[in-house]
């Protein structure tokens, strides 16, 4: 990949508008707008027909069900072609018993990677390094994550995180460390001398004026 110009990288943040894009992918041409009234986890991965890259895609499409069921769109990317993708997502069924249903990106321009800020030459030789962007449905960027080229992401992990944004953008709480669904939620804290003193006496599980917990809605 040498001979390509690289364009120029650019850094989404979060509570933004997320890059548009429109794309080849295994399901034919695709844009995100497509996707509005849906949350999206768009990942990126490093190259086709690499170890640890195809654990995390054999995961991913093992819990793609899951992520149907709370609205969420998966959408694979890699500076790879549609042909190369479909070679290694047809090998991911013969070898590991998994059929990959959700479209793979294939951004030989890496004009999508670029966008949002997955080129980082001195982290992967192979253009995209490994990064998580969840995606609300008014299209703003909740959530991302990068790894490095060495170290699988835990998908069960990239669940969770949605699921809690999810709960976030619904019900206006937070969530405390290693929350999953059932857990206590974290009611956040207020802002006026005024509203800490109702707090105190509010029927919250109180720890202090500015730390309390309810139970989550369902």
């Amino acid at each position: 990949m040498s001979d390509l110009t690289v364009p120029t990288a650019t850094m989404p943040r979060i509570n933004e508008p997320a890059p548009q894009f429109t794309s080849p992918s295994t399901h034919g041409e695709l844009s995100l707008r497509d996707f509005r009234k849906k949350w999206v986890v768009l990942f990126s991965h490093p190259a086709d027909f690499t170890p640890v890259c195809t654990t995390e895609f054999v995961e991913f499409a093992r819990l793609a069900p899951e992520f149907e069921r709370i609205n969420t769109q998966l959408i694979g990317l890699s500076i790879d072609s549609v042909y190369s993708h479909i070679a290694w997502t047809r090998s991911m069924e013969a070898n590991f018993g998994v059929k990959v249903t959700f479209p793979v990106l294939a951004d030989l321009s890496m004009s999508v990677a670029s966008k949002y800020g997955m080129i980082h030459p001195g982290a992967s030789s192979t253009a995209a390094v490994r990064a998580v962007f969840v995606i609300d449905p008014d299209q703003n960027i909740r959530a991302m994550i990068y790894y490095p080229l060495t170290t699988g992401r835990v998908v069960g992990e990239v669940l969770r995180l949605v699921k809690a944004l999810q709960l976030n953008a619904k019900h206006g709480l937070a969530t405390p460390e290693n929350w999953n669904p059932g857990d206590k939620c974290i009611v956040p804290p207020p802002t006026t001398s005024a509203e800490a003193e109702k707090r105190v006496q509010s029927k919250y599980e109180v720890t202090e004026w500015w730390f309390s917990k309810t139970e989550c809605p369902k």
